[in-house]
């Protein structure tokens, strides 16, 4: 049955010749839900309500074109699903005038057929680095290629 969703490539795109980077971006199931990122697949939707500068400074390096796990946080705590950024940064347009705040617009691609919770990431050696791990309240931050690989495989990719 056809998900309408793009295949994510097996093994992960970011092998930095391409200059596709990947990340983590979290959302509180109850606020934006993966279900409610679906919905919005086609045209994407802006990640919006980052109010951390340490995470939008990450929002800020990513490009068109880098995938991101979709990270259930508070309730499920679990990477759920693969989304795309379709746009880099601009002004988000829910803050405040002159606020610093920015968003990307990222659409969904793909779930993982196994959620990958926290708890399963902690028990993996080769993801003891991670940022998940080491910075749990970050709501966007970066994973590298060799955590992308792990995690996919983990999530039944």
């Amino acid at each position: 049955m056809d998900s309408g969703f793009a295949r994510v490539p097996r093994t992960p795109r970011n092998d930095r010749e391409d200059n596709v980077a990947y990340w983590l971006m979290k959302s509180e199931p109850d606020s934006w839900s993966w279900e409610q990122q679906v919905k919005k697949a086609a045209k994407g939707e802006a990640w919006s309500g980052v109010r951390n500068h340490q995470a939008k400074l990450n929002l800020m390096k990513m490009k068109k074109g880098d995938r991101a796990f979709f990270y259930h946080s508070n309730v499920g705590k679990a990477a759920v699903g693969i989304v795309e950024v379709i746009r880099a940064a601009y002004p988000d347009p829910t803050a405040k005038p002159g606020e610093p705040w920015v968003v990307v617009d990222v659409k969904a691609v793909e779930p993982l057929p196994k959620p990958v919770s926290i708890d399963d990431v902690k028990k993996e050696p080769k993801l003891k680095h991670m940022v998940l791990i080491n910075n749990t309240r970050l709501s966007v931050q970066p994973v590298t290629p060799e955590e992308w690989k792990t995690v996919c495989k983990m999530g039944g990719l």
